[in-house]
């Protein structure tokens, strides 16, 4: 078992935090601050600010949007790095948040969107972490925001997925869900990569959840 003193999960939420309060204490004095902070998609096309691809994955629009990202960090994140090891899901989530990042680029060029629209949060990460877990343990119950019947992983990644994309649409609300496909997406890939790689493991892992109930 992982120490919490030495859990990437932990570390990354702790920076995630002291990120969002130095550049919201930053950009109060200095508004222009945040462009170079935020994921604007035409900066990316036109090779400028590559950062921010880290940047935006660190910051947040607000206290709850952080709160909700920093939650689900803690519950997946810590699950996952506990299967996988810190190291390699150190690595992982910032390859899946850079990659979210760059697949929000494509769609906002693909699509004609706005692509002045800036897009920050850790949201395809954690996007990234989901699609892993729904791969390697489908059947692993979760609870979704503020439902209080558990749903199996594979379920929960595709409700929470869609329900987000329903809400962005009726309400207007400014949600990055390609952003959040993009992440779904690399996870998925890793895990089928790691489901063939580590048969044995991961049919270890499902007996064990089987035999705690799960």
């Amino acid at each position: 078992m992982i120490k919490p003193a030495r859990s990437i999960t932990l570390q990354l939420i702790i920076a995630t935090s002291v990120f969002f309060l130095a550049v919201s204490l930053l950009t109060y004095k200095n508004p222009l601050l945040a462009g170079y902070i935020a994921l604007v998609p035409s900066k990316i096309l036109g090779m400028q600010m590559p950062w921010t691809l880290v940047t935006s994955m660190l910051m947040h629009a607000n206290l709850s949007h952080l709160f909700m990202n920093m939650l689900s960090l803690m519950f997946l994140g810590s699950f996952l790095e506990r299967i996988i090891g810190g190291k390699r899901f150190a690595v992982f989530y910032f390859a899946s948040g850079i990659f979210a990042g760059l697949f929000f680029v494509l769609s906002a060029f693909l699509f004609k969107m706005d692509l002045n629209t800036a897009a920050v949060g850790a949201s395809g990460a954690i996007f990234g972490i989901a699609g892993v877990l729904a791969v390697l343990v489908p059947k692993l119950p979760v609870y979704i925001m503020f439902i209080p019947i558990a749903a199996p992983m594979w379920l929960a990644v595709i409700i929470l997925l869609l329900g987000l994309w329903i809400f962005s649409l009726v309400a207007g609300a400014p949600i990055g869900n390609t952003a959040h496909l993009g992440g779904l997406v690399a996870g998925l890939a890793y895990g089928f990569y790691l489901r063939q790689r580590h048969k044995r493991k991961v049919l270890m892992i499902n007996r064990f959840l089987l035999r705690r109930g799960f």
